[in-house]
């Protein structure tokens, strides 16, 4: 097929389906969303639209056949308007019928009042695991999992019967992980009512393990024995790349780290983890590019393409959201095909309308609506794009390689702003740079699965051909995640959504005018030029001269001083996620770290150890003589070994010197022996006390002693006076007014997150402390503390811009 040359005026798109398939997405969502009545509405408006269009169409045609050469408009939109009409009438019959069900089902009463019950299920898709995040002495983990079922038995009370309808497990991983769609289980627990409108009947709170659970078919098998494949192989691969590939290739995320998980949202680049239509038209197209290239007969390739794209809808798993990829994938391939001409959007309507009629509940997927805008923006805009880059002399592939991914981007921030209340400029940039890498990345982790069953030699190579291409996205999510001011905050709900889009469409049409475009780029270099700096590094951050500075890491703490040798610092804790405490390090200009002191071994003190030690040469690790909870000393000692640091003990009495720094242990004194980890206060006061002298001032850092450490140090005799104060726990109401008089400190910091659940800090301290006369700056409200001067003239300067509120 002859590659349209880039010259040539493009065919219009052909977007006669189009209304018909946004009628029925509108009716399917008044329906779902107001309820059988919306339903019959509907139908009776669409059933009106209907006669009301076949009239017009027949008058028309009775005066073209008056006049053959006079086309009147209603004659040109009179089949689209029909059509449109028809498809909403359908849709509403549809929709209603699913709605009474809902409303009408015997489970629906049950669940209002919490019933426990018995419910035999079918799978809908992979249970998903609910990460915890790691806080106190709990580890991050997935203790339980989201369960999209369909009901086949029920049993309440001494009531049983058969029903059918969507149900959500929430189950204890336990049991429920391995499991895979289409097997049936058995499941006791509580009823709740569906919290989302989508057409789930209820929600079930798993107790146990399932019972009575069938075999999985054999496709499922071998597709599962091929998954387990790429895991094994990908192990060849760094812990990063490992858990991302079988991810990337399909869809599996169970070995993904929390840290890669987590720079993957922060990046936008989310979306790569999940099986979509990008995956299918790139495996699809794999096949379909070296069979064009061993010039095979063009009915078999497209044949044999087919085929590899079934293939990989079983080895990913055919749940709806792999089978709605796989025909998104099918309107890319179609796309690609016909040099994307006018018969992919029709294709792509249609592709809609199958879709909501077979599973109206679609209609309120968030990942439907991406995909299909995504592949509408592949449609309708990046040809166009493509091309006028292309006239400007940009080679093709590097057109097309910027193009998809901005126009997908751009299609789609405005239902992602009005998801998540937030918008993410960095996204366009980290898209761009991992495009290059995720095709060879999905083809080799696909081939690795492949030919897994033959050894683990050819599937381990293909792995570690891939390894590159992976480790390019996690540098790639890595760096973009520690962009500060990456993420802006932007009203969500469907009112963010709209004017996000409005704004899209503006900049759209004023990009079609040369001197628009000419004022609007120079308006947004404008704008990054102010704004970008400002964010990422505001004026006059660092202050000169500064020696200790409060990281603004969200509830945890992180503090850094400085040392005589320019770049080099001590760092006491590191927070509790691994970008906030490398972003603050990077802002200070820091080159290495002479040593990073772990106070104590709860979670938002350690958990950003990882990204404190990145790319940075680093003395040593130390920590206290409490070394619970366990499974945190074990990563730290990882954390230490794999940056070639060693791991040290402090106690008290020692004493620790650098240029213009000196630090000494004052506590724990009398560290219990075999504390529980799960007691929170106990390893609480066990929390390393560190005093620092600075040229600019004492420091007092408390780590997060309670009550009784601080009565033992006030005991001991120990120097507490300082110049400043790191308030304990975050400003827990669990410190003494004896202790603070005992410190009378000049200036107070106080690492806390904003929107805590907390309650943190507690008003009443603090004000206690300023009407003593001592000022007073807390991360939540002023981002990073300094503190400057010298001993005479003490001085704290806040950077601004906390991190906000966790939603």
């Amino acid at each position: 097929m002859r590659a349209r040359d880039p010259a040539e005026p493009p065919r219009p798109p052909d977007l006669r389906l189009v209304p018909a398939a946004l009628a029925a997405w509108a009716v399917v969502l008044l329906g779902i969303g107001l309820g059988p009545v919306a339903g019959v509405c509907a139908a009776v408006i669409s059933t009106v639209g209907i006669i009301a269009a076949a009239l017009v169409l027949a008058r028309s045609a009775r005066r073209a056949a008056g006049t053959p050469a006079r086309a009147t408009s209603s004659a040109r939109h009179g089949p689209a308007v029909l059509a449109a009409a028809g498809c909403a009438a359908a849709a509403s019959v549809v929709v209603t019928a699913h709605t009474l069900l809902l409303v009408q089902h015997p489970l629906r009463e049950p669940a209002e009042r919490g019933a426990a019950a018995t419910v035999r299920v079918v799978l809908r898709d992979d249970p998903r695991p609910i990460r915890d995040a790691a806080y106190g002495s709990r580890p991050a983990a997935a203790g339980q999992v989201l369960v999209p079922a369909v009901l086949t038995g029920v049993q309440v009370g001494d009531g049983r019967w058969s029903a059918g309808g969507r149900v959500l497990l929430i189950a204890p991983a336990e049991g429920w992980t391995g499991l895979v769609p289409g097997q049936e289980a058995t499941a006791e627990g509580l009823l709740a009512p569906a919290g989302r409108r989508d057409l789930t009947v209820a929600v079930l709170r798993v107790r146990g393990p399932p019972q009575e659970v069938t075999a999985a078919s054999w496709w499922q098998d071998a597709a599962g024995g091929l998954r387990a494949g790429l895991r094994e192989a990908a192990g060849v691969l760094p812990p990063a790349s490992a858990g991302l590939l079988p991810g990337l290739a399909v869809g599996d995320t169970g070995g993904l780290t929390s840290e890669v998980d987590a720079d993957f949202r922060a990046a936008g680049l989310t979306h790569l983890l999940a099986v979509s239509g990008a995956n299918l038209a790139i495996v699809g197209g794999a096949v379909l590019a070296l069979l064009r290239l061993l010039r095979a007969d063009p009915r078999l390739a497209a044949a044999l393409s087919a085929a590899a794209v079934a293939g990989f809808v079983v080895l990913a798993r055919p749940s709806p959201s792999v089978v709605r990829a796989a025909v998104m994938g099918a309107v890319v391939l179609l796309a690609l095909a016909l040099g994307r001409g006018r018969s992919a959007m029709p294709a792509l309507a249609a592709a809609v309308l199958v879709l909501l009629t077979a599973d109206p509940a679609l209609a309120v997927d968030p990942g439907f609506a991406l995909s299909v805008l995504a592949t509408a923006a592949l449609v309708l805009l990046a040809p166009g794009w493509t091309d006028a880059l292309r006239r400007r002399g940009v080679p093709a592939w590097a057109a097309e390689a910027l193009t998809v991914p901005a126009a997908a981007f751009l299609v789609t921030a405005p239902l992602v702003a009005g998801l998540s209340g937030e918008v993410s400029p960095i996204a366009v940039l980290a898209n761009l740079l991992a495009v290059p890498a995720v095709a060879p990345a999905t083809v080799l982790g696909v081939l690795a699965a492949v030919l897994s069953p033959l050894g683990p030699l050819p599937a381990q190579a293909c792995a570690w051909l891939a390894g590159p291409a992976v480790g390019w996205l996690v540098l790639v999510a890595d760096r973009a995640a520690a962009v500060p001011g990456a993420v802006l905050p932007w009203p969500d709900g469907v009112g963010g959504a709209v004017l996000l889009g409005v704004l899209v469409l503006v900049l759209l049409v004023l990009g079609r005018s040369p001197r628009s475009r000419a004022v609007l780029l120079a308006v947004l270099l404008g704008l990054a030029l102010v704004l970008v700096p400002t964010r990422i590094a505001p004026p006059g951050w660092p202050p000169a001269g500064w020696h200790l500075v409060m990281c603004d890491v969200g509830q945890g703490d992180a503090v850094v001083l400085a040392t005589g040798r320019p770049g080099w610092v001590v760092l006491v804790d590191a927070g509790p996620d691994d970008g906030p405490v490398d972003v603050c390090l990077d802002r200070l200009g820091v080159q290495g770290i002479a040593m990073v002191v772990l106070s104590h071994l709860h979670a938002d003190h350690i958990g950003g150890l990882a990204g404190a030690l990145r790319g940075r040469p680093v003395g040593a690790v130390a920590v206290g003589p409490v070394h619970e909870p366990r499974w945190a000393l074990q990563m730290v000692a990882r954390r230490a070994a794999e940056a070639g640091a060693p791991l040290v003990a402090l106690t008290a009495g020692r004493r620790l010197q650098w240029p213009g720094l000196t630090l000494d242990v004052l506590a724990p004194r009398h560290p219990e022996p075999g504390i529980d980890p799960d007691d929170g206060t106990a390893v609480n006061d066990g929390s390393l006390v560190l005093r620092a002298a600075t040229p600019a001032a004492s420091v007092l850092l408390t780590g997060d002693v309670e009550l009784a450490a601080q009565a033992d140090l006030l005991a001991s005799g120990a120097h507490l006076r300082a110049d400043v104060l790191k308030m304990p726990h975050h400003g827990s109401r669990y410190t003494s007014a004896a202790f603070l008089n005992a410190v009378a400190p000049r200036a107070v910091l106080v690492s806390v997150g904003a929107g805590n659940r907390y309650r943190h800090p507690d008003p009443g301290l603090l004000g206690g402390l300023e009407r003593a006369g001592a000022t007073v700056d807390r991360t939540d409200l002023a981002g990073d503390v300094a503190v400057v001067g010298s001993p005479a003239d003490l001085e704290l300067v806040s950077r601004g811009s906390p991190l906000p509120a966790p939603r």
